[in-house]
């Protein structure tokens, strides 16, 4: 699986993963190395356009998946894309492409916690999509950043800047227009007193409460990794390969044992005239999560931490359009409005980021400027909104 997804904004967005620590949300990110296949200097304009495009994409392919009719097989999915990200990584070792290292057992009972983080951060993170639009969940999703910090404050040491606290302030505001906007199109669309609207409604705070569960697993997940990268000094691919291999037993399990595996529910999750479409989809789901680990990387590397934070903050954007122009997102004053304001907050937080980059580092968060990783940010991406 993507290591938010994702895997994560979990594209699934459910950004992330010198190698030993994990940023902290108000650092710029960057990775400690670049993956032998990119190209150490060129025109910026790829590598934007292609990270963009990537999380778009992967975020679309979920939201394709996941917004089938009684689609249910959640584990399912995961595990497929696990899978396919495993064999495409290792393929790519095999060629010589990129370099990670072997399987060894301390180190994976090591990452294991971090593992089932992920699993709890991407499984939620597919529920949410399920039930939520790509715009409400992308604005929601900025809220995990709110927690992230203060997680650091408490456990690191750190502290706010006044910009980045007037960030939250915009993040917070934007979840509540988007929450009341669709809940208000609910209403209008199926009357205040029907049973139509009524089951809208419970879809919609079903998917808030899926959307809580993923930011509180999101932010345990940051902050858990950044606690055992220290542990095994992963790198990009290290960290891509152990979340996924470790991940895929147990996604299986989950799938066999929790999941409907009935001739009728797969007919219901798979119908004959989408059935094709749906496990190609699955499929590229699972080579985006690759492509978005590589691309977020190129593009750090190609021009700089500051660059990619205002690229992820502008991609937000885009990201919420996707929902509106490709799925049957309601366009209406309010969620246009809600669209707009987490956009503002976003660009704020990002801009927040720069100006406390620019300061000697004698405090705030973290304790330490560390890195996040290329294959962490995928996990993230993946399922980001």
């Amino acid at each position: 699986m993507s290591d938010d997804k994702k895997r994560d904004d979990f594209t699934v967005d459910m950004g992330e993963r010198k190698g030993s620590n994990y940023d902290s949300p108000l650092n710029s990110p960057r990775p400690a190395a670049p993956p032998p296949m990119a190209p150490a200097a060129g025109n910026p304009i790829l590598p934007v356009l292609s990270y963009c495009g990537s999380s778009i994409l992967m975020t679309v392919t979920n939201k394709f998946v996941l917004s089938g009719s009684g689609f249910n097989l959640n584990f399912f999915l995961l595990a497929v894309q696990s899978i396919v990200c495993v064999v495409a990584i290792q393929s790519c070792k095999t060629s010589n492409l990129i370099t990670y290292r072997d399987f060894n057992s301390d180190e994976a009972r090591k990452w294991f916690p971090v593992s089932l983080l992920l699993i709890g951060t991407i499984y939620t993170s597919t529920k949410a999509l399920q039930f939520l639009s790509i715009p409400v969940y992308t604005i929601f999703k900025n809220l995990t950043i709110i927690l992230i910090a203060y997680g650091e404050v408490l456990w690191f040491g750190g502290s706010v800047t006044g910009m980045a606290l007037f960030s939250f302030g915009l993040m917070v505001l934007s979840s509540v227009i988007a929450a009341w906007a669709d809940v208000q199109h609910a209403l209008q669309s199926f009357g205040h007193e029907t049973d139509a609207a009524s089951a809208k409604v419970s879809t919609l705070n079903a998917g808030y409460m899926w959307m809580m569960f993923n930011c509180i697993c999101s932010a345990a997940y940051v902050l858990g990794m950044r606690k055992r990268i220290k542990l095994t000094n992963f790198k990009d691919f290290d960290t891509m390969f152990y979340n996924n291999v470790l991940s895929i037993p147990i996604l299986l399990v989950c799938s066999l044992f929790l999941e409907n595996w009935s001739s009728e529910n797969l007919n219901t999750n798979f119908p004959p005239d989408r059935r094709n479409n749906l496990i190609l989809a699955m499929i590229f789901s699972g080579l985006s999560s690759v492509f978005i680990s590589y691309t977020s990387a190129w593009c750090v590397r190609v021009t700089s931490s500051t660059t990619y934070s205002m690229v992820g903050a502008l991609n937000k954007l885009p990201i919420a359009l996707s929902g509106l122009i490709f799925f049957d997102a309601p366009v209406t004053i309010p969620s246009v409005s809600a669209i707009a304001v987490g956009f503002v907050s976003g660009i704020v937080y990002a801009l927040a980021k720069v100006k406390q980059g620019s300061k000697p580092k004698t405090g705030g968060l973290p304790t330490t400027n560390a890195p996040i990783s290329a294959s962490s940010q995928s996990a993230r991406d993946s399922f980001k909104s």
